[in-house]
Order: C-alpha cells, then structure tokens, then sequence
C-alpha cells in the first residue's frame, strides 16, 4: 500500500494526502510551504536566472580593484564545469555548480573583451597635430559635429602608441560620409577621468570604444586620397555611411529642432538634440521617446505586419492559397532588423530587434513564443557580445522596464483579457489610455533605481506625459517615418516628413508645458552601488517567480532604498587639477572656489548629490553661514568639529599647515606640511579627484583613481 504524504495547507489549514505515485503536477499543485517547494513548484522559470547570474559574474569583474590574471575567466569555466559535471555524477548538490557555470561565462566574456578591444591610449595632452585617417563615424550636433578617426598617422606618435580610434570635435558640420579618409589639425588629449569618485567613467567607456584620444579640430576637415593597401571598408562602415546619409536628409528636409528629433527616432541619432530639449524630454519622463527600444521597433514591426497582410488580403488567390500571416511576419522581420542597423545597433535596439524577432520567427514556425524567456534570451546574447554594456543606464533601464512590464501584465493576463473581450469600441480606446497609464507606472517603477543612480532625477508627472505623446508617437509620427524612409530612394521623403515634423512639435509642446508644471522633476542623491544590488535584486525576484513568496523581493528593495537616506554626499570635493573646490554648506548647497574655469566638474558635483551650487568663495569674508572664511592667502572651512585649509597661495602653508586637520593645495604641500594630512596639485595628478567626508573622529578620503582601480582602461602615472 502506497505512503502518503501530508502537505499542510498555508492558507486554510487543511491537510492533503497525495499518493507518492501520483504525478509530480499533482504534488505541485497543492499549497506549498517550505521555500524548496515553492522552488520546486517553479522549476520552469529557473532558466530566467541565467542571465541573472550571467551579470553578476560580470559585475563581480567590473568591480575588482586589480585586474585579475588573464585565464582566469577560462579556468573558472573549466572549473565550474567540472564541478557540475561531479555534482550530476554524484546526484546531489548541483545548484552551486550550476550557478558557478552561469556565474563564469560573464567573468570570462568580461574579461576576454577588456583584452580584446585593448589598445594604446594617448598618455597627455599633445599640442597641434596633423591626423590622417579613415573617418568611421559622424555625430552631428547641435553646433559642428563630432568625427570618430581611425588614424593611420598622428604627429610625434610612433605606429606602436598610434590609438586605434580618436574623436574629434569640428566646429560646423561635416559634409562628409564614414569611409573617406582625411586629414586636420587638431588637438589631441587622454580621455577624461571621471569628474569624482562614483561619477561617470568615459575613460572606461572610450576603452571598449577603442577611442584612444579626444580633441577638437583646429580647422576643416580635407579629404585625402587612401594609403595604398587601405582596402575596402567592411559593413560596418557601410551601415554608418547610410545612417549618417539618411540623417542628413532628415536634418535638410527638417531643419532646426525638429530635424534633430526626426534623425533621433530614424537613425538614432540623439547628439544633434538641443540640450534643452534633451532635458524637457528627460524631466517629463519621455527620454524614452528619443530612444530607438521595444516602443519603436514594435510600432514598426507591427505596422508593417499588418499593411501587408492587409494588402495580400486584397488578392484573392494570394490571400486563400498563400499564408499571408508568414509572409507578413518575415518582412517584418527584415523591417526590424534594417531598423535596428539603421539605429547604430545600441543596446536598447538588440534588445528589441530580438525579443520582436523571437516573436515573428515563432509565426513563422507556428509556434507560440514565451516573453520572459525571450527576455532573458535578448539578455544572454547581449552580455556575451558586449559585456561591458550590462554597467551603463541603457542595458539596465531597458531590461528592467521590459522584465516588469512582462511579469505585470502576465500576473494581470486573466482580468485584461476578460475586461478587453466585453468592452465595446468607446471602452477599448480607454483601457488603451489605462493601459498607457498602467505601462507607464510599472517601468518608471522598475528603472527608478536606475535613474536615480545614473542620472539623479524622477520625473513626477511621467503619467500624464506619456499618456498624451505614446499615441501621437504610435499613431502618427512612426508611421510617417516609415514612409519618409521608403520614399528616400525616390527623393520624396519631405513629403513625408513634414507630417511627421507636425507630431514630433506636439510631442515636444507635451514635455515642455509638462516640465513647466511645479514639481516636475525631483533631484536625488546618487544610489549608493550596495543599496543598488539590493533593489536589482529585489525587483528580479518579483518578476522572475510568479507564485505568493515572489513578494519577498520586496525586502530586499525597501532596505536598498532605505540605504539612499543614509546616503551621505561629501563635505569637500577637489578637481583633478587641485584648482577647483568646493565645500558643503550647513543647507546643504555646494560653495565653489571659482565657476567658469570648471563649469562640468561643479555641475557633475551638484548633480551627484542633488545639492544646488552656491555663490563662489568670497575674497575675503565668510560664506556657507561661517562654515567658510577666506581671506587673499586662504580659506578655512570648519564641519563636524574639522578645520580644512584651502590653500590660495603657497605663501600661507607654513602657517597653516599646524593648526589644521587637513589642507588642500594648487601647489606642492608634503615637504612643507609633514605632520598634517595634505591633498595637492602632485596628489591629484597621481590619483584624480578627491571626495572628503569629515567625522569628529575621522577623516575619510576616497579618490578616483583608487575607486577606479589597477585596470586596463585606467592609466597609471608615475610618482
């Protein structure tokens, strides 16, 4: 006689007897209690974790402060295989090995491509020069562009330190198309190192670009002839030559802002945007817009879809001897994915080029097409081809929003199909807008830590923007646009895009009266790195799991959050060159030595610590209600029982130096001030800006070379 097993019921306290023979969907399909039922239960979505783990072994690469051995990601694969391989053996104990052998792959895809892409970077500033080149890319913007140059010679730089790549800002736009060769003058410099600890690494970013030195053109550019055995250009090449084409016909047809927003959502081409525009976009909570993602490449695949099938539906014969619904998806397939070339195939674009496309092969195969796993499909392919993008705000917002949004609207399946089965026309246009409204509420949550992180804002009335630009954008502009780039063979697109120019002004009427409003956008503090691993964690866990303990994640999200009230911004922040300074103030404002010299290092500053930028120091007086007194030779700031000195002139350190907790110096301080804590023009040099934090019984210092690390893309200078 069978044994029973007593499963107790969570809810209702009862108890169950099933059979050990009976099928195991039979035992999974009572209440479960324990946590490795519940895991049991949901063993089909196991696999969504994969690309999970896969970005934390890149995370764990990324934040290493040395640069581990080169075979180490192949020794850990090998490793993490053979320990799966014993645990499958053995029949027990494989869900660590499995979770090293999706935790190995992004270490070792992580590590290949930093060697991979490596390539010599200019050490310092170099004075007028003369670049020959191929031009591989052009960014337009709003005044000049910018021109990325594979050099083939720079003055004074030997072929073995020649960079890969330099990028080089023009003052007027370039009339010239990627693969033509040309020669400038121009001014060539390192790339810049971040503006503060935590702050946005172009350094590391410039690496993975192979964009080995950045400037600006002292005069216009001239084409030249090809060095014999330059050879042809390869696609990639190609593909940017027609995008920057198509972008110029957009921006001639369309002038001023308008064309720039039209280039934007065809080419994806965002640089030549106004920067007021750019931020009434971002304030309103419509960036997205600006942004080639799944609203784009949906509207396109889905508008081509259904014209051709409206179209074959009109021939008889081909409509009832011929499967239309294939053919439609296959040129929509094609449609995409010249879309996603044409937009530079950012991170976004791949993301949407294949959750869609997953979508339209499973037409084609007469099979039905999971969502979350093509989520999690997108994810893994990305990572092992560009690691490097699972840091930035692009990979993290766009997969966030688009793994919400999927786990929302599974858990809601049931109750919108049955509201949309029974709603008569008048009723369906507004569960349209509810479901605009529900769309939007669920990926503003889900990529808030994200840009809070990245860029330190929320915009508040990001509902009501949206609800009133996502149909002008689905149901007017993406059309027109479709239609201006099949007319471009025929030199019509104006047509065509003066329509579109009409939807594209009320969109950015919509985000202009919208920031207008009181309120619209909330400056906050940068997310501590912990506090954001928490809240990632917590929202893969609502999204993943779809049973009752999937709310446990919420846990994890409200301690990440508490962690940004603990947050703390630093008392003093100190530019890479020791010139430029700035102090905080009892309110909270940060009071800046001087403001033009460092316009971008201060508002990077300020922005950061979503503090507002005060009145400069005084010459002599004090400022910060007396936290700060200077006078011509120096400053004292006094902040949690600590004095600073801040040096003006080199005159005053001697003087200074003993009485002091710490002193801050444009000129060299060590030899004059031995028995004091000293931060000099030779300490930034060496290791970056510095952020101070002062305790009554400490002084806590952090620089951005040491938050940086030993890596490839990092420089190290000599003493």
């Amino acid at each position: 006689m069978a044994t029973q097993l007593e499963i107790a019921s969570v809810s209702s306290g009862r108890s169950h007897a099933i059979d050990r023979g009976a099928p195991l969907r039979t035992v999974l399909g009572a209440r479960l209690r324990s946590p490795g039922d519940s895991l049991l239960a949901e063993r089909e979505r196991w696999p969504l974790w994969f690309p999970v783990l896969m970005g934390v072994g890149i995370g764990i690469y990324f934040s290493l402060g040395r640069e581990p051995p080169p075979r180490l990601g192949t020794a850990l694969l090998l490793l993490a295989a053979a320990g799966l391989g014993v645990a499958w053996w053995r029949g027990r104990g494989v869900a660590v090995p499995v979770a090293l052998v999706a935790v190995a792959p992004g270490f070792a895809a992580a590590q290949f491509q930093a060697l991979h892409v490596a390539a010599p970077v200019l050490a310092r500033r170099t004075g007028a020069v003369t670049v020959e080149g191929r031009l591989d890319a052009v960014d337009p913007l709003p005044t000049g562009a910018r021109l990325v140059i594979a050099p083939s010679r720079i003055d004074g730089i030997d072929a073995a330190h020649l960079p890969a790549r330099v990028r080089v800002r023009v003052r007027r736009d370039a009339a010239v198309l990627p693969g033509v060769w040309l020669q400038l003058r121009a001014v060539l410099m390192p790339p810049p190192m971040p503006a503060m600890p935590g702050g946005y690494d172009f350094e590391r970013r410039a690496w993975f670009d192979r964009i080995g030195g950045v400037g600006f053109a002292l005069g216009e550019p001239r084409r030249i002839a090809p060095p014999a055995g330059a050879g042809v250009p390869g696609w990639r090449i190609a593909v940017e030559a027609v995008r920057s084409a198509v972008t110029a016909r957009i921006r001639a047809a369309v002038p001023g802002r308008t064309g720039a927003i039209a280039a934007a959502l065809i080419t994806g081409d965002t640089h030549a945007i106004a920067p007021a525009d750019a931020d009434a976009f971002r304030n309103a909570g419509l960036a997205h817009i600006l942004v080639i993602a799944g609203l784009h490449m949906g509207m396109v695949a889905g508008i081509v879809f259904f014209a051709l099938r409206a179209l074959l539906a009109l021939l008889p014969r081909v409509a009832l001897y011929h499967p239309t619904k294939k053919y439609a998806a296959a040129a929509a397939l094609a449609a995409i994915f010249g879309y996603m070339l044409l937009s530079g195939a950012t991170v976004s674009s791949r993301r949407a080029f294949v959750m869609i496309g997953l979508a339209l092969l499973a037409v084609l195969v007469d099979r039905l097409s999971v969502s979350a796993r093509a989520v999690a499909f997108a994810a893994t392919i990305i990572m092992l081809m560009s690691p490097e993008s699972a840091t930035g705000p692009s990979f993290q917002m766009s997969f966030a929003a688009v793994a919400a949004l999927i786990a929302c609207y599974e858990a809601m399946r049931p109750v919108l199909t049955r509201w949309h089965s029974r709603a008569g026309a008048l009723r369906r246009a507004g569960l349209y807008l509810v479901g605009i409204a529900l769309t939007t509420v669920v990926a503003t949550l889900a990529t808030m830590p994200f840009t809070i992180y990245h860029f330190n804002r929320f915009a508040l009335y990001s509902v009501v923007a949206n609800a009133l630009a996502v149909p002008i954008t689905g149901f007017w502009v993406m059309p027109w646009a479709i239609i201006a780039c099949l007319a471009m063979p025929l030199h019509l697109e104006a047509l065509a895009l003066g329509p579109m120019g009409w939807g594209i002004d009320a969109i950015v009427a919509i985000a202009r009266m919208v920031t207008s409003w009181p309120g619209a956008v909330l400056a906050v503090p940068s997310l501590p790195q912990p506090a954001l691993a928490l809240v990632s964690f917590g929202g893969l866990w609502l999204c993943i799991w779809q049973r009752r303990w999937r709310w446990l994640g919420a846990v994890p999200i409200m301690a990440g959050y508490f962690g940004l009230a603990l947050a703390r911004p630093p008392d003093l922040l100190v530019a890479a060159n020791a010139h430029v300074i700035a102090v905080r103030a009892p309110d909270g404002a940060y009071l800046p030595s001087r403001v033009a010299d460092a316009r971008f290092v201060e508002d990077s500053w300020t922005q950061h610590a979503a503090a507002v930028l005060g009145a400069p120091w005084p010459e002599d007086g004090s400022a910060g209600d007396g936290a700060l007194r200077c006078d011509a030779m120096a400053c004292l700031y006094r902040a949690h029982g600590r004095v600073v000195a801040l040096i003006r002139d080199g005159a005053a350190l001697a003087e200074e130096c003993g009485a002091v907790d710490l002193v801050v110096s444009p000129v060299a301080a060590h030899r004059i001030c031995r028995h004091t804590r000293v931060i000099d023009r030779n300490d930034t040099w060496r290791r970056g800006g510095y952020a101070v934090w002062l305790d009554p019984d400490r002084i806590r210092i952090a620089t951005v070379r040491g938050w940086q690390g030993a890596r490839p893309w990092v420089p190290q200078r000599p003493r």
